[in-house]
């Protein structure tokens, strides 16, 4: 039987995946962690999930790479647009679920605004873990694929605690390390005991350091630059 859905759970969720044994095996994960099945919407195509996505806002967007008619890096990069067209400060969380691993396609689509990164071939838990930590606002990335990010940058870790425009200081590191890990703001704050404005002062300064307007890409900007493991 299908759990009745949590109130704290984001809806609806729409599922890009062309495959139907990976549809049902993302559906039933998402079951797990209290979602019922009317919450969640199934696209097969890049078509597909434009209807749907004309249709209504979605909270949660999970994306495959490999689809029948084009790259769903095409349909993240729609997202975003969308939602910087409507100055919207927080749009869908959107997670690769791909069996696609090329440096290419990890760096295009992270670029384009994916929220995180995770392989199909790892197991139901580790699924279920990268998109709770999606909902809870982190920017999960498969191990695999972050030490591809890391061979692909080659950058020299950065001196720890000098200040400058492009450098984080020791606790601007410590916050985003917490936003990598997923924690929200207020769990950040009530972690190294600062109230939630000064959380937010810091996220702001290091998004204006790293010149990034997201989570996302301010993870992935200090990954990129050795700034975070």
């Amino acid at each position: 039987m299908t759990p009745p859905p949590s109130p704290d759970l984001p809806v609806p969720v729409l599922i890009v995946e062309d495959d139907a044994l990976m549809q049902r095996r993302i559906v039933g994960i998402l079951n797990q962690l209290g979602y019922a099945n009317d919450a969640l919407v199934l696209a097969g195509t890049l078509a597909d999930a434009r209807i749907e996505l004309a249709r209504q806002p979605f909270a949660l967007v999970l994306v495959d790479l490999g689809l029948p008619d084009g790259n769903g890096v095409e349909l993240i990069t729609q997202m975003s647009a969308s939602n910087a067209s409507m100055n919207a400060d927080d749009g869908p969380g959107i997670l690769v679920i791909s069996a696609w691993s090329t440096d290419d396609l990890i760096l295009n689509a992270l670029r384009a605004g994916a929220t995180g990164y995770v392989l199909k071939e790892r197991d139901d838990l580790e699924l279920l873990l990268s998109i709770r930590s999606v909902l809870r606002g982190g920017a999960p990335i498969d191990p695999f694929i972050a030490r591809r990010i890391l061979d692909l940058t080659q950058a020299p870790p950065a001196t720890p605690g000098r200040v400058g425009e492009d450098v984080l200081t020791a606790r601007e590191l410590q916050i985003l390390q917490l936003v990598a890990e997923g924690l929200t703001n207020r769990e950040i704050a009530e972690q190294i005991f600062l109230s939630r404005h000064t959380v937010e002062c810091h996220i702001k300064n290091i998004y204006r350091k790293l010149t990034v307007s997201s989570r996302t890409r301010a993870v992935f900007a200090a990954r990129s630059r050795g700034l975070l493991a």
